[in-house]
C-alpha cells in the first residue's frame, strides 16, 4: 500500500467544492431552491456553518477515495472510474433512497446526483493530475 497523497486529498476536496459553488450558486440556483423549498440563503454565521460542514462531509468522501486509491495503486482511468463509481453507485443511491421516501422530484434528485458525479470527477481529475 503506498501512502496517501494528502495534498491531492485536500485539492480534489476544494475542487469538489468548487463544483458546488458553481452547480448551486450559478448553474442551478433557482431550481434547486425552488425544489427544496428555500427562499433565501443561509445568512451571517450560518453561512460558515454549512459551507464548514459541506467542506468536511466532501473531504471525508475524497479522504475515502485518496485511501482506495493508495491501496490499490490504480493507473489513471481506473482513478477515474473510481472517482465516478463512487458517485454512481454509493452517493446518488444513498440520496435517491431517501428522496424516494421523502417523496422529493426527480428534478431534485438529478441536480444533486448530478453535483455528486461532477464533483467526484473533478476531485479523480486531481488525484490523476498529482499521482
Amino acid at each position: 500500500m503506498g501512502a496517501v497523497n494528502w495534498f491531492a486529498v485536500v485539492l480534489g476536496t476544494v475542487a469538489f467544492f468548487a463544483v458546488g459553488a458553481v452547480w448551486y450558486g450559478v448553474l442551478f440556483t433557482s431550481r434547486w431552491q425552488r425544489e427544496v423549498g428555500v427562499k433565501d440563503p443561509p445568512q451571517g454565521s450560518m453561512v460558515a456553518k454549512v459551507m464548514g460542514l459541506t467542506l468536511l462531509c466532501e473531504f471525508l468522501v475524497v479522504s475515502t477515495l485518496g485511501h482506495l486509491l493508495a491501496r490499490t495503486q490504480p493507473t489513471a482511468h481506473v482513478k477515474m472510474m473510481m472517482a465516478m463509481g463512487f458517485a454512481v453507485t454509493i452517493m446518488a443511491p444513498a440520496i435517491g433512497i431517501n428522496y424516494i421516501h421523502q417523496r422529493r422530484s426527480l428534478t431534485l434528485f438529478l441536480i444533486d446526483a448530478g453535483h455528486f458525479l461532477v464533483g467526484m470527477a473533478a476531485a479523480g481529475a486531481v488525484f490523476i493530475w498529482l499521482t
